[in-house]
């Protein structure tokens, strides 16, 4: 038996990266209540307060897996923020908070991190689980009011964290990054590969794995 990888996230960005990076991933979105888990953990480094709520949506799903998955499988939980002036920044969720964003961070740098929880799951029970925060520093560009305007219109910073992309149209106002670019995206590829060696797990063997039935691809729903 081959073990499964299950991504317990809804983005589109991250699953674009492991299909990119050669592994097809089942896919079962988490039910978390993230703003309970941040206020819980408000006294935290920002570091530690995205890797917990990484940790929460990846044991979630590990909770929730059928049967046949539950046998050998590994799932991949993530949770990304940005911080900007030492305060985390989410999905802003209506236009007025996006511009308020990028009225903030227009011309500025701010560093997006992303929680990585890995759990391990065979026969039915979770053996393992290690987790880790990734950070990226992104150099933003000053976008013109014209296309601030179109780009908030469009509705993609609305719900993404800290109200851009970079694989998306949120890519034209970043300037640079220092740091790794699929971690800007939602998921880094070499702290996931350093996560799955810890577990035992080789990304060649996992890249040789099969991907997952129609219909278990569709459970859940977006976060």
């Amino acid at each position: 038996m081959m073990t499964r990888v299950v991504l317990g996230s809804a983005s589109s960005g991250r699953l674009s990266v492991l299909r990119g990076a050669g592994i097809e991933p089942l896919v079962i979105v988490s039910h978390v209540d993230e703003d309970a888990l941040l206020a819980a953990h408000a006294d935290a480094p920002a570091a530690d307060r995205v890797r917990v709520l990484a940790e929460a949506k990846a044991a979630a799903v590990a909770a929730t897996l059928p049967a046949d998955v539950a046998a050998d499988c590994v799932v991949v939980g993530c949770d990304s923020m940005l911080l900007l002036d030492g305060a985390l920044c989410g999905k802003p969720g209506d236009a007025a908070a996006a511009h308020a964003q990028w009225q903030a961070m227009a011309g500025r740098a701010g560093e997006l991190l992303t929680g990585h929880c890995l759990v391990r799951v065979r026969a039915g029970r979770t053996v393992d689980t290690v987790s880790e925060t990734g950070g990226t520093t992104v150099h933003f560009d000053s976008p013109a009011d014209a296309d601030l305007a179109a780009y908030i219109a469009g509705g993609e910073p609305l719900r993404v964290a800290g109200g851009f992309t970079l694989d998306g149209h949120g890519g034209w106002f970043v300037k640079s990054i220092e740091g790794d670019p699929s971690n800007v995206i939602g998921l880094s590829l070499p702290l996931t590969r350093r996560l799955f060696e810890r577990l035992g797990l080789s990304v060649g063997e996992l890249w040789r794995a099969p991907g997952p039935s129609t219909d278990l691809q569709r459970r859940g729903t977006a976060r």
